[in-house]
C-alpha cells in the first residue's frame, strides 16, 4: 500500500512547533500571504510566541483535529501546514481543511494542490469522512484553481 502522507512532490509530517513557530514569524512579514490566510489584521509575533502557541494549540486538540506541516520531498524543506478539522461530532463525518504555503517563493508550484490531494486522500480514507469544506477569499485566484482541481 502507498504511503498515505506522501504524494508527488510533498509529504505531510509532524508538526515541530518551535520550527513552525520561527517559519511563521518570518512568513507573517508578508502581508499579502495573511490576507490570504485570515480576514483578521496581521499581528506580527515573535518565533516563541508563535511556537507557544501552535504547541497549545495542537496539546488542547480533540482527537477530531488533525495537524501536519508541509515538506518538500526533494530536501524536506518546510512549506507550510494543513489541518483538518471534524465538525462538531464524528457522526456528520463533515470537515473543514484550512491550507497554507508560507513562502511566496513556493508559491504556484502545485504544492499546495499535492498537499490537499493527500489531505483528503486521509481524510476520506483514514477518519471516514463524507465530506471535506474549505473557505477561500475571490481574491485569491491561485488557491481558487489549486482547490478546483
Amino acid at each position: 500500500m502507498k504511503d498515505i502522507l506522501k504524494g508527488e512532490s510533498v509529504r505531510l509530517a509532524v508538526m515541530d512547533h518551535e520550527e513552525l513557530g520561527k517559519a511563521y514569524s518570518i512568513w507573517n512579514q508578508d502581508s499579502e500571504l495573511t490576507r490570504l490566510m485570515d480576514a483578521r489584521s496581521n499581528q506580527l509575533r515573535s518565533a516563541k510566541s508563535m511556537a507557544s502557541f501552535f504547541e497549545k494549540d495542537t496539546k488542547d486538540a480533540s482527537l477530531a483535529q488533525h495537524y501536519f506541516t508541509i515538506r518538500s520531498l526533494d530536501d524536506n524543506r518546510l512549506l507550510g501546514d494543513i489541518n483538518l478539522d471534524v465538525i462538531n461530532n464524528w457522526g456528520s463525518r463533515d470537515a473543514f481543511v484550512g491550507l497554507g504555503i508560507g513562502n511566496r517563493n513556493d508559491w504556484g508550484k502545485g504544492y499546495g494542490t499535492d498537499a490537499m490531494q493527500i489531505m483528503l486522500r486521509f481524510a476520506f480514507t483514514e477518519v471516514n469522512l463524507r465530506r471535506v469544506t474549505l473557505t477561500v477569499f475571490e481574491y485569491n485566484p491561485r488557491g481558487i484553481r489549486s482547490y478546483e482541481k
